[in-house]
């Protein structure tokens, strides 16, 4: 599974961003996809999971301000991000779950600033 994300960008703090990530290669076989994120100087953190039932998962901090979502039919997964503040500047990588193995998109930049 290959994946492309893109929709990162400059925004100011209490903006909104929508991130995307597409995949391909063996599609049928991913059993979850999400967002990880990876702010300077820290760890990577999670964002946000969809599993192929449907299921999300959030980052306690991303509780009602972040909404993962997907169109199957696109073979994409979507990011929407509200709220935004400084904090939630980072590197923003999609991954994929698929037949036991993991892959990663190559991450998108979100900078919040005024």
């Amino acid at each position: 599974v290959q994946l492309q994300a893109s929709g990162g960008g400059l925004v100011q703090p209490g903006g909104f961003l929508r991130l995307s990530c597409a995949a391909s290669g063996s599609i049928f076989s991913i059993n979850a996809m999400g967002w990880y994120r990876q702010a300077p100087g820290k760890q990577r953190e999670l964002v946000a999971v969809i599993t192929s039932g449907g299921s999300t998962n959030y980052a306690d901090s991303m509780k009602g301000r972040f909404t993962i979502s997907r169109d199957k039919a696109k073979n994409a997964v979507y990011l929407q991000m509200n709220s935004l503040n400084p904090e939630d500047t980072a590197i923003y990588y999609c991954y994929a779950i698929w037949g036991g193995s993991l892959s990663w998109g190559q991450g998108t930049l979100v900078t919040v600033s005024s």
